[in-house]
């Protein structure tokens, strides 16, 4: 089944179309990290006891096709992409809901990458339609710069939420306690739903507000990217294909 959204139509706030979609992050200055040989995902937090769940058999049944949108807080945007994978929903209900203690409220769940990021999400902006954890972009398996083994693709939440290479998601009963941060974090402090289309930019400061200090990451970054793919000998910077 493929499901569509907004792929071509008019970006959200603030957003500008690239032709090409790197590899973008706090992290790119690292190679993307080593995928096990057979690749597993954790469930975990509060649930009964721990599931443990190999990638082939996560997005082995019913699987989704998804053609949708990119948008990376800083700016961008990669429209038409095609990924596929398994809807989110059908593999929280598969795996998740039956080893959740009787009497306990799911509210959040923490989404973790082998690459060390992560991100606390909603419960119910993961069970929209078009959240999938995808494996395959572009007709092709991830690589590693765009999420192997596994990725959290939300289009409705900026590039941040999508988490890359995942490992491991904990089901929350609340939302977790925030620590003191970092001076660079509080300006560049996410917002904790990073919804594209209210432009949830900054978890503090509106959207509008904040968008010269992404742009300026962006053109940076993007150049920083085009250099990455030159270097490698990349063919060329297409949309869909990387």
């Amino acid at each position: 089944m493929t499901e569509t959204t907004h792929p071509g139509t008019a970006l959200p706030p603030g957003q500008r179309r690239i032709d090409f979609f790197p590899r973008f992050g706090r992290r790119v200055d690292q190679p993307p990290p080593t995928v096990p040989a057979r690749p597993t995902v954790v469930f975990g937090g509060a649930l009964t006891t721990p599931v443990e769940v190999a990638v082939d058999e996560l997005v082995g049944a019913d699987r989704r096709e998804l053609d949708a949108d990119f948008h990376c807080v800083a700016g961008w945007s990669v429209t038409g992409l095609h990924w596929e994978g398994a809807a989110f929903a059908d593999v929280y209900q598969r795996y998740v809901a039956p080893a959740v203690p009787p009497g306990t409220t799911v509210t959040h769940l923490m989404v973790r990458g082998l690459d060390g990021e992560r991100f606390v999400a909603q419960l119910e902006d993961l069970l929209a339609d078009d959240v999938l954890l995808a494996d395959r972009l572009g007709g092709r398996p991830l690589d590693g710069d765009h999420g192997a083994p596994l990725r959290l693709v939300n289009p409705a939440q900026y590039g941040y939420a999508n988490i890359k290479h995942v490992c491991r998601i904990d089901v929350l009963d609340g939302p977790p306690q925030a620590g003191s941060p970092a001076l660079v974090d509080r300006l560049l402090q996410s917002h904790p739903r990073a919804r594209v289309w209210e432009e949830e930019r900054h978890g503090t400061l509106p959207g509008w507000l904040i968008r010269p200090v992404y742009r300026a990451i962006k053109t940076f970054m993007l150049a920083a990217a085009i250099r990455r793919g030159r270097a490698a000998g990349e063919p060329g910077h297409q949309s869909n294909a990387k």
